[in-house]
Order: structure tokens, then sequence, then C-alpha cells
């Protein structure tokens, strides 16, 4: 689906406002002006990158970094 340009520059910039609401030290609650784009502004707010989903990790990889220290070369 695609975004129209200025629905986009505002999801980033709600994004952006939402990193500088954490680096400010203010609280995780979406200002009212906000709202239609509250997703985008927590996802900034938590440090999420903008436009990527977060990829779990796989129980396999979790295993193998419990089971040996990371070894210096």
């Amino acid at each position: 689906m695609a975004v129209a340009k200025k629905d986009q520059e505002r999801v980033t910039y709600a994004w952006m406002y939402g990193q500088q609401a954490r680096k400010d030290g203010k609280e995780r609650d979406v200002p009212d002006y906000r709202a239609e784009h509250a997703e985008a502004w927590l996802e900034g707010f938590d440090g999420v990158l903008l436009g990527s989903p977060l990829k779990p990790i796989g129980e396999g990889l979790e295993a193998e970094l419990d089971e040996s220290p990371v070894s210096k070369s």
C-alpha cells in the first residue's frame, strides 16, 4: 500500500518528536496533537528504527549464545 508523501512526512516527524521527548525525559504519553500517528511517536520514543520491524531472535541463537561465551580471537 502506497502512503501519500504528506502522510509519510507526518509519520516521520511524529517518530522524531517521540525520540526527542525520550531524550528530554518526558513521559511516554502521546500528546493529543500526535494522536493520529501515535504508533510512530511511541516507536520513536522506544527507540525502534523507523520503517523496520523488529525481528525476533530465534531460540537456536539464544541457546547458542547461552551455551558458550563469546571467545576472543
